[in-house]
């Protein structure tokens, strides 16, 4: 008993500390205001740094020497007034996901997402459950934060039907939405927020890099299969064994889905199947509008992936309400739409004062100056290629126990250690997965993590003395699976030398 409580405690006094950091628009406020100061006082000690790079072009070597700017002398201050509303309409992520949102939400206000998960499962053997359930959260996270609200206490009531434990239900659906948040078999709301923020980092080193929404689509595919294997078997050895009995009755079943909703379902393949074949028409052909040249990797096609990802899940996602009548004129679409986009209110705000902070930070060039200094040491220590990669990636996920919000510390992290990597010869899409790794696989159990409170609420419903301390016991058989599993994955991964994504390979 004692011990049992010596670990409450302990856990207590993590979410305490946790709870004791600010918000993280406050977060951004305040390391802003730290920019402006150290810069001042780097530029009046003169701290500089020299490295080469290559003239693509020519080929020959360049030397660069970078000095401290001072964000109080009479340029900086006029750069922090004049560049403000540049500074966020300016940021590359804010197109890419509101774009994105206004088509996904779509198809999630339509009710298509929630009737794909429910006919899934109402034709899902007993014996495949727990992979379903683990499946379905992962590919949820398309959809950016669905999944917690809908997949979440819908594995609940899923292993109760099965007469398994609903606690362990949820816990499957949660470490498939939220362990599994970096990985998916398409491209989501996630990977155009990441990849311009480190298409921003990546322009310290290189003015016209890019990093593309599909950087990490190969690796995130594999990992899809990896996390619901993990996670299944973790459910069915660990997690239900540990639960124990639960005593069963009939209130809670998954019903299949109705009449119209199927109807609904028929309209979209329709659609489905449409957009996809006018898409092939304009990818396939000789010459093709989207594909002139035959490289797929940098024709049109490529540079509008954003557009056409939102073209697939916006047409059935309509057609869907068509045919379900849950959208049923145009006013009602747009609501649906607007619903959408106000659910990432508070990323609209974020990125507003991350987007001065990242506009202070690239003006000082401290970016440059920590990058440079830290891969010169790195490289003098001999800390460099693989096991540089997995200490980065035990940072972050030690780190995101303390500061959930993916995007807030990927902000943060990302103008140091994206040209810091590319320094050492690894790509920004390399940076970027393995940032992702750590990050999503400490999600369940960290207490700060927005839609943590809201799990405990669902399991409560089963278990009324099941608290902070009980759901993180419960996800951490998890959470250190996913982290060894997939930093294992990567290590092969890294060791074949394979591409990240299209176009995206390894190193630099």
């Amino acid at each position: 008993m004692s011990n049992k409580q010596g670990k409450k405690s302990l856990l207590d006094r993590i979410e305490q500390a946790g709870n004791r950091l600010p918000h993280p628009v406050t977060m951004f406020v305040i390391l802003a205001g730290f920019i402006v100061l150290i810069s001042a006082l780097l530029a009046q000690l003169g701290i500089s740094v020299t490295y080469e790079t290559i003239n693509t072009q020519t080929q020959e070597v360049v030397v660069n020497t970078v000095l401290a700017r001072s964000l109080l002398d009479a340029d900086g201050i006029r750069h922090l007034f004049t560049t403000v509303i540049s500074n966020f309409t300016g940021f590359f992520a804010l197109g890419t996901v509101f774009t994105i949102i206004v088509a996904v939400s779509v198809a999630e206000g339509s009710g298509l997402i929630s009737a794909l998960m429910r006919k899934v499962v109402a034709i899902t053997p007993k014996s495949m459950v727990s992979a379903t359930v683990v499946f379905l959260g992962v590919m949820s996270n398309v959809a950016s934060s669905t999944g917690y609200v809908v997949l979440v206490p819908l594995g609940a009531i899923i292993f109760k039907s099965f007469k398994k434990h609903p606690i362990a239900g949820l816990a499957a659906a949660f470490a498939g939405v939220s362990g599994g948040w970096s990985a998916n078999l398409l491209i989501g709301s996630n990977d155009p927020m990441f990849a311009g923020i480190s298409t921003q980092a990546a322009r310290f080193i290189d003015i016209n890099y890019t990093v593309l929404p599909t950087a990490n689509w190969y690796f995130m595919v594999v990992s899809t299969f990896l996390i619901t294997i993990i996670g299944t078997i973790i459910t069915e050895k660990i997690v239900i064994p540990r639960l124990g009995e639960y005593t069963f009755n009939d209130e809670d079943k998954v019903e299949d889905i109705a009449s119209l909703e199927k109807r609904g379902l028929r309209f979209a393949l329709v659609g489905l199947v449409g957009i996809v074949g006018l898409i092939l028409m304009l990818v396939l052909p000789s010459n093709a509008i989207l594909n002139p040249t035959g490289n797929i990797l940098v024709s049109p096609f490529m540079s509008s992936i954003i557009a056409v990802m939102s073209l697939i899940f916006f047409v059935p996602g309509l057609l869907y309400g068509i045919g379900a009548k849950t959208i049923t004129s145009d006013k009602e679409l747009v609501e649906v739409m607007v619903k959408g986009i106000s659910g990432i209110a508070s990323f609209l705000v974020l990125v507003f004062f991350a987007a001065q902070f990242v506009s202070a930070f690239n003006y000082s060039n401290l970016g440059i100056i920590l990058s440079v200094s830290g891969a010169n040491f790195l490289q003098n220590i001999g800390f460099i290629g693989l096991p540089l990669i997995i200490a980065f990636i035990i940072l972050t996920a030690f780190i995101n126990i303390f500061i959930a919000v993916d995007s807030a510390k990927w902000i943060i992290m990302a103008p140091i250690f994206v040209p810091m990597f590319m320094r050492l010869g690894l790509s920004p899409e390399l940076a970027q997965v393995v940032y992702r790794i750590g990050d999503s696989s400490t999600n369940i159990i960290s207490p700060l993590m927005p839609f943590f409170p809201l799990a405990v609420a669902f399991s409560q419903k089963y278990d009324m003395k099941f608290g902070v301390g009980s759901l993180i016991t419960t996800m951490a058989p998890y959470s250190i699976a996913f982290l060894v599993g997939w930093t294992l994955l990567f290590v092969v991964w890294f060791l074949l030398g394979l591409p990240l994504g299209p176009g995206a390979g390894l190193l630099y």
